[in-house]
């Protein structure tokens, strides 16, 4: 009898250690201050509790813009294996950032995409994110633009007249894209989309940007394809509070989005498993100090012992 119980508990024993060098570990990309020193990086076994990587110091130092800024870092994994990566270069410039790498810490030569210098009034390029589509083989790479002038039912002097709108291009190769396009139009200034795929349709986490009155808060919206059209915002899925820059993740067989509760200087998260009810888990969470507008993605326990070297 010990016997026996010696070796369903060596068993266990044994699958546990697999489960733990095979589980995929959470990688969190983001910025600090202003995004001047660049890409900064933070790992989560369980989800919740996530770590600085490098004593909370730049992985990648911004060159692409003018200003040289790396704001609202996203990073995918591609079809072809590498990690790719957009951000927000400047406040006010036309372009985004884009560079590729094997490992998270080589990266390519970074580019300067001029996704909206045909716009002559358009102000900005903010909080740019990929995806790739699976179905068309495209890369598709979205973001939040104010055009001078359109939309005008909801412009608002406020915040220095900022009246976002989302847009979009693709591209196969990131050397090559196509016209950008309005992506989503919700009827409100809309700002930090993010898209993710959940099984047949795409799922769109957005934020409602309105100041007046003011809204401040994350909605999501469906498609069947994704490029939309999407359906209309739900009601507010976040709190009480201004939140902004959601990112997510598939933790415990649901859904978390992570978000940045940007004039309480803190991260919350709120959680459901149908997409339909949420329920706010902030008190669950941990981040490192100071950590701005990110994006997750899941790595391997061997990617993540590279990044800890």
């Amino acid at each position: 009898m010990k016997r026996t119980l010696s070796i369903v508990y060596f068993l266990l024993l044994s699958s546990l250690v697999l489960a733990q060098k095979t589980a995929p570990v959470y990688l969190f990309a983001y910025f600090k201050d202003n995004g001047q020193d660049g890409l900064h990086l933070a790992y989560s076994n369980d989800g919740y509790q996530y770590q600085s990587l490098k004593g909370d110091s730049s992985f990648l130092k911004p060159t692409a813009g003018k200003d040289r800024l790396m704001r609202d870092p996203c990073i995918i994994r591609g079809a072809d294996g590498k990690f790719h990566m957009v951000w927000t270069v400047s406040w006010n410039e036309k372009s985004i950032g884009y560079a590729s790498s094997e490992d998270l810490i080589h990266w390519s030569e970074q580019q300067t995409i001029p996704v909206m210098e045909h716009e002559p009034d358009a102000r900005n390029c903010w909080a740019p994110e990929l995806l790739y589509d699976s179905r068309t083989k495209d890369y598709m790479i979205y973001w939040a633009t104010t055009i001078k002038g359109k939309f005008p039912e909801t412009q608002d002097k406020a915040e220095n007249a900022y009246n976002h709108r989302m847009y979009y291009v693709t591209t196969k190769d990131f050397k090559t894209y196509t016209p950008a396009k309005l992506l989503y139009e919700p009827g409100f200034n809309v700002i930090d989309a993010t898209i993710q795929t959940d099984g047949q349709q795409y799922v769109m986490f957005l934020k409602d940007e309105t100041r007046t009155p003011p809204q401040k808060n994350l909605r999501v919206a469906f498609s069947k394809t994704s490029t939309g059209p999407y359906t209309k915002a739900s009601p507010p899925i976040t709190g009480n509070y201004w939140a902004e820059g959601p990112t997510v993740a598939k933790v415990d067989g649901q859904w978390v989005v992570y978000f940045d509760k940007y004039t309480e200087h803190t991260y919350g998260a709120v959680a459901s498993k149908d997409l339909q009810t949420w329920t706010d888990i902030s008190d669950k969470i941990r981040f490192p100090k100071g950590t701005r507008h990110g994006t997750v993605l899941t790595i391997s326990p061997a990617e993540l012992a590279k990044l800890k070297r």
